[in-house]
């Protein structure tokens, strides 16, 4: 049996704040807001595997009104959720996302995001795309992340 799942993320820009994507430090003068450390492709995969697997949202398990969680590295988070794929009597086949933001740019970071994700997930694929000026992506607000997680029964 294989199952699909479908994560999505967003955050916005604020001061202050590292820029984390797919758990590697990006340099910027903004990170993004959340009350983890903001991850935006961690969050939108660990979502896409959760619900592969029919165990909820990333919400319900690390809840932003639990201190817990406040400033949380969201690479322990997905290793946690790839964890409970497992216990569910699943394999993580394959990953996909793509990271939406004007800038910075990615590429010179796309290897070693993938090698980060990788160590966790196995097989994945990261992409990243603008806003094109379009809405909050393109504005520079903020970024934005979807993942599709391919999950197999053990």
């Amino acid at each position: 049996m294989t199952r699909t799942g479908i994560g999505i993320d967003s955050h916005r820009f604020a001061p202050g704040r590292r820029l984390v994507l797919g758990g590697v430090e990006i340099p910027y003068e903004l990170g993004l807001a959340g009350h983890s450390d903001a991850d935006v492709l961690a969050h939108a995969i660990t979502d896409a595997l959760l619900g592969a697997a029919g165990l909820g949202d990333i919400g319900q398990h690390f809840p932003d009104t639990d201190d817990a969680w406040r400033d949380a590295d969201s690479m322990e988070l997905l290793r946690d959720v790839v964890a409970r794929v497992r216990e569910a009597g699943f394999a993580v086949e394959h990953v996909d996302a793509t990271v939406m933001l004007e800038r910075p740019k990615l590429a010179p970071h796309r290897e070693e995001i993938h090698a980060s994700l990788a160590a966790v997930l196995g097989s994945v694929n990261v992409k990243a795309t603008t806003g094109e000026g379009i809405g909050f992506v393109g504005r520079g607000e903020g970024a934005a992340a979807l993942a599709v997680a391919t999950i197999a029964r053990r």
